[in-house]
C-alpha cells in the first residue's frame, strides 16, 4: 500500500488557513466497532483506557445485541436474520450524528464494517484490527477455513444463529490462551453469530456474480485507513489482512499495515492489549491531524 500526500497552498489568505486549521484538530472521539461472535462488552477495556485518555468513546451495538451476552444466548434467534447493510446503515447514522469526524476502529468484522463506513466517507481515520475482508480478497489459509467451518458446513445455517463450542472458540479466537483462559473469555464475552455474515462476507462474496454486501471501491478517497494484524491469528491471519491492505493501495489516499508478532485474533484482549490500544490510536492521531 502506498501513501499519497496532497499539496498544500504556500499563502493561503487567513481565513482559509483558519478554516483548514479547524478541520484538522484532532479527534476527540473514537467509535469501537465490535466483530462477530461478541457484542459490544467485548470492548470494555479498551473503552476503559481510551476515556482515561480523554477521549469519548462510543461502542455502538449491531441492531439487536444491544442487550447483555447471557440474553442472547438465551434466545440468539432475534438476531439469525440481520443483514450487514441494515448493520452498516444503523453505524453510519450514529457515526454521521457527531459533531465531528471520529476515529473509527473495528475488530474482525468490525473491520469489514469499518471499511464499509469509511467508503462512505465518514470517519477522520479508521483502523482495521483482525480485519474480515471486504469482497475480492481471495486469501483464504487453512486456517481460516477450520474456524469458520462450524458455521460453513451447513448451508442451513444462513438462516440460523451459529455459535462457537468453547473447543472451537480456542482455535478460532484464543489460540495463545491455554485453555482455562479461552473458556474464561469464551464464558464471558461469546455469543452466537449471524450465519448469513459469513456467507456473506469476502470470502464467499468472491463466488457470486456481482457486487455483494461487503463490496467497496478500493479506488476512491477516503480517511486514512490502518490494518492490524496478529501473526497468531487463526481465523484472520496475517496474509488476509496484508491483502485486504494491498487492495486498498488502488486509492489515493494513506494505506497502512502493522503486524504484532504472536498475537491471536483475540489481540485486542490477551494480554499486552495496550500496546495494540496504543499504536492504533497514535497511528490514528497522526494522519489525522496532519491530512488536509
Amino acid at each position: 500500500p502506498t501513501c499519497s500526500h496532497s499539496s498544500i497552498p504556500t499563502a493561503a489568505p487567513e481565513h482559509e488557513k483558519e478554516e483548514a486549521m479547524s478541520q484538522t484538530e484532532a479527534p476527540d472521539t473514537i467509535v469501537l466497532v465490535h466483530g462477530l461472535w461478541m457484542t459490544p462488552r467485548s470492548w470494555e477495556d479498551w473503552k476503559a483506557y481510551y476515556e482515561a485518555k480523554g477521549f469519548t468513546v462510543l461502542t455502538p451495538a449491531y441492531p439487536g445485541f444491544e442487550i447483555e451476552v447471557e440474553a442472547l444466548r438465551e434466545n440468539p434467534d432475534i438476531i439469525a436474520n440481520l443483514t450487514v447493510p441494515e448493520t452498516v446503515d444503523h453505524i453510519a447514522a450514529q457515526i454521521g450524528a457527531l459533531p465531528k469526524p471520529p476515529i473509527i476502529m473495528g475488530h474482525s468484522f468490525g473491520g469489514t464494517l469499518t471499511q464499509l463506513l469509511v467508503a462512505r466517507g465518514l470517519g477522520a481515520a479508521a483502523v482495521a484490527i483482525n480485519s474480515a475482508p471486504t469482497e475480492g480478497v481471495r486469501v483464504t489459509p487453512l486456517s481460516q477455513a477450520r474456524s469458520l467451518f462450524p458455521a460453513l458446513k451447513n448451508p442451513a445455517n444462513i438462516h440460523k444463529a451459529v455459535a462457537f463450542t468453547p473447543e472451537e472458540f480456542h482455535y478460532a479466537f484464543t489460540n495463545t490462551l491455554s485453555k482455562e483462559a479461552s473458556d474464561a473469555v469464551w464464558e464471558k464475552y461469546a455469543i452466537a453469530a449471524p450465519g448469513n455474515w459469513v456467507w456473506a462476507y469476502g470470502l464467499i462474496a468472491n463466488f457470486k456474480p456481482g457486487p455483494q454486501e461487503t463490496w467497496v471501491d478500493y479506488s476512491i478517497e477516503r480517511a486514512p485507513l490502518l490494518f492490524i494484524a496478529g501473526g497468531a491469528d487463526h481465523i484472520m491471519p496475517p496474509a488476509v489482512n496484508k491483502s485486504n491492505a494491498k487492495h486498498w493501495g488502488k486509492s489515493p489516499s494513506l494505506t497502512a499495515y502493522h503486524e504484532f508478532p504472536g498475537r491471536s485474533h483475540w489481540t485486542c484482549g490477551e494480554p499486552g492489549w495496550e500496546q495494540v490500544a496504543d499504536y492504533a490510536l497514535d497511528w490514528a492521531l497522526a494522519p489525522a491531524t496532519m491530512a488536509v
